[in-house]
């Protein structure tokens, strides 16, 4: 196996260095990424990772340079050139490279990175849980776009990593009202009913939370909630957990010091990794009847 990457048309160890100093991905964080999991040697659920991709794009005003079909192919020939049977694509789109200034250049011609990694799941936490921290949200009032900024993230990981905890939950302090967590949707379970923040601007409405809400939950008979609530709110639920793609679904036990519930990964976060496990075997492609 070997981790390899990709940059304008051409593959690339990932030790060469390949950013141009005048990249305004570089210099600003004037871009968007993605990222997607690779089970078995195949790509999953590639096409809601590129629908969501285009969206951002679209919201940025960055142009198209490649189609859906052609960046597949891509993802599938990384795949194979590198042996990696299960891992992580990690790609970026920068505006391009021109003179620094605040304003588009004009023309722009992108930049496409893509970085395929040999990164496991954390299945640890998937047994045992983790505990999180709350920390004030003071990012941007565009979370819904994937973004090259992410220092609010950043700053909030280590933030938590202070406080002994595997991972920040957000809170705007203007409403008192959880968001996220700072890389993944956070969900609740109360009396069996499956609490999460509405896909507004405020989070990153990831493609498991998707997957969750959209396939997930309805086999399971579970009724989701996209309901604003307060911190004092998750000491009230009997369940917690995070989702995102990178380690799929994450028992919440702890905020701070004090226990979810009874402190333990609940039934329902159970039930429902299991059924993603499932989800992943049966596989969501390029050609999934929504």
């Amino acid at each position: 196996m070997k981790e390899i990457a990709y940059i304008d048309g051409a593959f690339i160890d990932l030790k060469e260095y390949a950013v141009q100093l005048e990249d305004r991905g570089y210099q600003f964080g004037d871009g968007i990424c993605e990222t997607l999991r690779v089970y078995d040697g195949k790509c999953f659920a590639v096409k809601r990772h590129l629908e969501r991709y285009r969206r951002s794009m679209r919201e940025m005003e960055i142009p198209i340079t490649d189609t859906d079909p052609e960046l597949y192919n891509l993802f599938n020939e990384m795949i194979e050139k590198s042996g990696i049977e299960d891992g992580l694509i990690y790609f970026q789109l920068t505006r391009g490279t021109a003179p620094r200034a605040l304003a588009f250049p004009e023309p722009s011609l992108p930049h496409l990175n893509v970085i395929l990694k040999d990164t496991l799941v954390h299945a640890d936490w998937q047994e045992k849980g983790i505990r999180a921290a709350v920390v004030e949200d003071i990012r941007w009032l565009r979370c819904d776009i994937n973004t090259l900024n992410l220092l609010g993230s950043v700053l909030a990981a280590d933030q938590a990593r202070k406080a002994g905890a595997q991972a920040a939950i957000f809170c705007r302090k203007d409403g008192d009202v959880v968001t996220e967590g700072h890389n993944a949707n956070f969900f609740l379970v109360k009396d069996g009913v499956l609490w999460t923040h509405p896909a507004d601007n405020l989070i990153l409405s990831g493609v498991t939370r998707a997957l969750i809400k959209d396939k997930l939950a309805p086999a399971l008979n579970l009724t989701v909630v996209e309901k604003k609530f307060s911190p004092d709110f998750i000491m009230k639920a009997e369940e917690a957990f995070l989702a995102n793609t990178e380690d799929e679904i994450v028992p919440v036990v702890a905020v701070g010091r004090d226990p979810v519930g009874d402190g333990q990964p609940g039934e329902t976060t159970r039930k429902l990794l299991e059924a993603y496990h499932e989800l992943v075997k049966a596989g969501v492609d390029m050609d999934e009847e929504e």
